[in-house]
């Protein structure tokens, strides 16, 4: 593949549309492209936000007010005359089931409770990676549009994946998005550090192989950043040989 046909994969590699030949490939020319690791990095920022676009958080107002109608709505409207007989019969005919039907009526019930209780629950644990999603595709969209936006990119150790730091010395914050990095073993988990000379700083952890990560902490001080797998939770300090070093010169 020439040179110049690499110069135009930028756009289907940050798709994942490339097959497993011509993605190594293109890392391998990525590792020393600035201009395409830029376009990457913009083409993912972009892709990641489009994908957000598609989910809808209901206004915070509206639970509000559905909460505080509860106490004034009535579950079932009074009753003001004697039931007519065909509801007394049934009511007889209800009173007349076998216990193993009112029991199996009663587990469906509860059944169908927890189902709502689990599904609500689920709605509010969707909710809230939306926002956080968004918080962090805003923070890498700050970062590339600052005036003194720089990336630098790197693959792994062993050539699977790579990984691009976006940082602003102005902005004073970085982020790092990882792709095709090898999914971490149970129990594991990608920390990030920022290089203070020497001195490794966490600066976040990232769960899978795919993904972006705002970096946490100030980018005063530090000359690039390393990636290394930790046990889950993080580490105080590196454990084990680092999978990517980047500069930030």
């Amino acid at each position: 593949m020439s040179a110049a046909d690499l110069h135009a994969l930028t756009g289907a590699y940050a798709t994942h549309a490339l097959d497993p030949g011509e993605s190594a490939e293109f890392e391998r020319h990525l590792a020393g492209c600035p201009a395409c690791a830029q376009e990457v990095a913009e083409f993912a920022a972009t892709l990641a936000r489009l994908g957000a676009a598609d989910s809808v958080v209901p206004p915070e107002a509206l639970k509000t007010r559905v909460l505080a109608a509860l106490p004034t709505l009535r579950q079932e409207a009074p009753r003001t005359a004697a039931p007519p007989a065909d509801t007394r019969r049934l009511g007889r005919l209800r009173r007349g089931w076998p216990k193993p039907a009112l029991a199996a009526c009663l587990a469906v019930a509860i059944g169908t409770t927890g189902v709502a209780v689990q599904e609500h629950r689920e709605a509010d644990r969707a909710r809230a990676r939306a926002v956080a999603v968004q918080q962090q595709q805003d923070l890498v969209a700050d970062l590339l549009a600052a005036p003194d936006a720089r990336t630098a990119t790197g693959a792994a150790a062993g050539g699977a994946g790579v990984g691009t730091v976006v940082w602003s010395a102005g902005r004073d914050r970085a982020a790092f998005l990882a792709s095709g990095l090898p999914a971490p073993a149970a129990g594991r988990t990608y920390e990030l550090w920022f290089d203070d000379a020497g001195t490794m700083r966490p600066a976040g952890l990232l769960p899978g192989g795919d993904g972006t990560l705002p970096l946490s902490g100030p980018l005063t001080g530090a000359s690039g950043i390393g990636v290394t797998v930790e046990p889950a939770g993080g580490s105080a300090h590196p454990s084990s040989a680092p999978v990517m070093l980047l500069s930030f010169s």
